[in-house]
């Protein structure tokens, strides 16, 4: 092999190492963003006092599923005391 034959495969093998490592930083990417976005999903989903995990269903809602506002709540109450 001559000296230029060796130069282009030199270039050859750094381009596909170059693109091999850009693949295996997306691949990377869109792992460590899907784990984010999951666990930010999962605290604002238990940060809600309205919800609690059973495992058999999930993520219920102690009411059924519409979230009742603590003032609406209490007007409720007071209401029922008159």
């Amino acid at each position: 092999m001559t000296a230029a034959e060796v130069f282009e495969l030199n270039i050859v093998n750094a381009l596909l190492g170059l693109a091999t490592l850009v693949c295996i930083l997306a691949v990377v990417w869109g792992v460590v963003s899907e784990v984010a976005a999951r666990m930010r999903a999962r605290v604002n989903a238990y940060a809600d006092s309205h919800t609690f995990a059973m495992p058999e269903l999930g993520l219920t809602m102690a009411d059924g599923g519409e979230k009742v506002d603590a003032k609406a709540d209490e007007k409720k109450d007071d209401e029922a005391k008159k």
